[in-house]
């Protein structure tokens, strides 16, 4: 199915806790950081919520059951229930569920999460690759998860055992700073054996099915803070999607981003779900939004080859520091067309204060 390159971040007339029935939401960088909630984030909930929009929380992290992180969510002030949260654990059981027998064994590389998610789908966690497993599953484990469990599983995976992993994100963040995530965990494996696993989580399409599946949504919206993992598991699934910039995307990113990383709406955070989004228009050589320009030719010179030769973006005008960002992407995305803008935007970001 071919789809339309994105050139532009899109404009929406109404608030979009209104112009979508469920907000699909990442947590980390979304809606907590290091354990406490995003400012705003509390507020910006409770009113979407209220106004009737259902609220999921998506997560690549395999290592807290649902219930551990709707607790967790309940004590920041959001309300959540346990059937609001969607783990890659529970894609991956699905995913390994379809593809071996009733009741097998599966040994697991991982924390309680996996365990669970496992059990959910009528499968039995092992220890040992000595256990007769029928599948390994590897997820997140935590800090504290002990090198032999990566030997377990590269004795299965090596005698033949088919292999799944929740997710591949090489990191993760911490109260501390940035740590080692399951994708570098996956990475001792694939040394070890030479083999490739399953993966289930963002951006794949299999953790965008469980989300559907378990929400029931008609037109979602994902909500994310990382190009190569919500955004781009909303491309993967063909819905809309919101980047906040309360998490680990900065503005270069944003403008080199390729189609697949391009967001649908830009937001500071989680107050742009209960606003309408403005228009990025075309201005003669250029795009506008709001009281910003960003000029990516001279008339009479095709924008393609004079944005080329210039090597830059020229922003003009005053006015919110979004619509200056909105204004950019626009032209960025536009010369950049199906790969990645080189053009320097960074005399342009510095005077937005990105």
């Amino acid at each position: 199915m071919s789809r339309s390159v994105r050139t532009r971040p899109e404009g929406s007339g109404q608030a979009l806790s209104e112009a979508y029935d469920t907000a699909l939401l990442d947590l980390d960088g979304v809606v907590y950081a290091g354990g406490s909630a995003i400012v705003h984030a509390v507020e910006s909930l409770a009113t979407a919520r209220g106004g009737g929009m259902h609220l999921a929380y998506v997560t690549n992290n395999a290592l807290r059951t649902p219930d551990a992180v709707a607790a967790h969510l309940t004590e920041l002030g959001i309300p959540t229930g346990a059937e609001d949260v969607i783990t890659s654990a529970q894609a991956v059981a699905r995913l390994i569920s379809e593809q071996v027998p009733a009741g097998a064994r599966v040994l697991v590389v991982g924390g309680e999460g996996l365990r669970v998610a496992l059990r959910e789908r009528g499968l039995v966690p092992v220890e040992s690759a000595d256990d007769d497993p029928a599948a390994v599953a590897q997820g997140y484990g935590g800090p504290d998860l002990p090198w032999g469990r990566f030997a377990e599983a590269s004795y299965a995976v090596a005698r033949g055992v088919p292999w799944f992993a929740s997710n591949t994100d090489l990191t993760i963040p911490s109260g501390r700073g940035i740590a080692p995530g399951n994708g570098a965990a996956v990475e001792v494996v694939r040394i070890a054996t030479g083999a490739e696993p399953q993966v289930a989580g963002k951006p794949l399409p299999p953790m965008h099915r469980e989300t559907i599946l378990r929400t029931g949504a008609e037109r979602p919206l994902v909500v994310g803070d990382r190009l190569d993992t919500d955004i781009e598991g909303a491309f993967n699934g063909e819905v809309d999607s919101l980047l906040v910039l309360t998490g680990v995307t900065d503005g270069a990113q944003l403008l080199a981003a390729p189609p697949q990383h391009r967001p649908t709406y830009i937001d500071a955070d989680l107050r742009g779900l209960l606003t309408g989004q403005p228009e990025v228009t075309a201005d003669g050589d250029g795009f506008r939004c709001g009281g910003w320009t960003v000029r990516t030719g001279a008339p009479g010179v095709p924008p393609l080859e004079r944005s080329r030769e210039r090597g830059s973006l020229e922003l003009e005008g005053e006015g919110d520091t979004l619509d200056g960002l909105r204004a950019l992407c626009a032209a960025s995305w536009t010369v950049a067309g199906e790969g990645s803008c080189e053009l320097d935007g960074t005399k342009a970001l510095a005077r937005l204060g990105l």
